[in-house]
């Protein structure tokens, strides 16, 4: 990945924020998922139940989308990546990471439908991970003045 110009804002502190993401593919088609950035790239759940995962297989070339818009604050930031995702094998110990952020410490407190991931087999369920290293990434705070 390239470097990214300062955008004005902390990109990596932007990004360990619980906000949901969307995934472009070919079609086009565009998707919201939670996603976990770690290790300079995005990290989401997937696999044959979901068609993210037939589009990407047929086609990496993916771009993602991750904003904020809050009009009580003024506050407007996006992070735009673009690259080819991979299918990478999933591991719990991510998994509960990328979980945890959007659901809470507590996996007694998850719904039933997230849990499963975590302990159902990922060789029957078919759990992979969509990894996107962007090729590109754009960060760019478009936040205004709020009159009070």
């Amino acid at each position: 990945m390239g470097d990214v110009e300062s955008p004005g804002f902390d990109v990596d502190a932007f990004l360990q924020q619980p906000l949901t993401a969307r995934v472009a593919t070919s079609g086009p088609t565009v998707r919201p998922v939670w996603f976990l950035w770690e290790e300079r790239a995005f990290w989401t759940l997937t696999g044959p139940w979901a068609r993210l995962f037939d589009r990407v297989k047929d086609d990496p070339n993916v771009a993602l989308v991750v904003d904020e818009c809050d009009l009580a604050t003024g506050r407007v930031r996006q992070v735009i990546a673009r690259g080819r995702a991979e299918l990478v094998p999933f591991d719990v110990p991510r998994g509960r990471r990328k979980l945890a952020r959007y659901l809470g410490a507590d996996e007694a407190l998850w719904d039933e439908r997230f849990v499963h991931y975590l302990h159902d087999d990922p060789g029957e369920r078919g759990t992979m991970w969509l990894r996107l290293v962007p090729a590109s990434l754009t960060a760019t705070d478009l936040s205004y003045s709020v009159a009070s």
